[in-house]
């Protein structure tokens, strides 16, 4: 979208909610470790890739490039084109930043079709798909990530659930803690509506 304003929201995401890579590679690692047979020669996991936390690959925590790096498809592909701004194909299996793409338009318009005023049970229902949310989506790391996200001791996290327009602010702010981590531009919230609701005055999507 080339309007500057909703550029962050255009641009690939790594991830549902922001994590340090490295630190969740260590942290499976060593669960792992004990598992390990001691005597095994190991093979140096490249930069980039996620292990699960049963210390294999974790697909959809890891960017496709790195993943070409670590099947060693990349030397596999003639091309001049470095593998780290090439795309797989569209019938592969998605790695964390299409994952994370798709997601977020999932849950932007989610809130765009939330009701104006939630009933009791609709905030309990959509309380509890972000509860689950946060527990089973596929990349472990960014589920953790945003499961902590929420649980902030001060409570300033929780999700609003009123309406419509609290929905839209906080899932415009969580998708700006995001930004703000991987050092991207934040989206200006009060465009959230015209961005996954009405759609851009200018007459664009229309």
């Amino acid at each position: 979208m080339a309007d500057t304003s909703s550029e962050s929201y255009s641009q690939p995401q790594k991830n549902l909610f922001a994590h340090q890579f490295q630190n969740a590679t260590a942290a499976a690692s060593s669960s792992s470790e004990s598992k390990r047979d001691e005597s095994a020669t190991t093979t140096k996991t490249p930069s980039g890739v996620v292990l699960d936390k049963d210390g294999k690959p974790c697909r959809t925590c890891t960017s496709a490039a790195a993943w070409k790096n670590l099947t060693k498809q990349a030397k596999a592909i003639p091309s001049s084109t470095p593998a780290s701004t090439r795309q797989p194909p569209k019938e592969c299996p998605p790695d964390v930043e299409e994952l994370g793409r798709s997601t977020w338009t999932l849950l932007h318009s989610m809130s765009a079709t939330y009701p104006e005023k939630a009933n009791t049970e609709q905030q309990s229902e959509m309380r509890g798909f972000l509860k689950l949310l946060s527990k089973l989506y596929p990349c472990w790391v960014c589920a953790d990530d945003f499961r902590t996200w929420m649980a902030e001791p001060s409570g300033k996290n929780e999700p609003k659930l009123g309406g419509r327009k609290e929905f839209g602010n906080w899932m415009c702010e969580a998708h700006n803690e995001v930004n703000r981590k991987l050092g991207k531009k934040e989206f200006d919230c009060r465009l959230w509506e015209e961005r996954w609701r009405t759609g851009w005055k200018d007459g664009r999507c229309d």
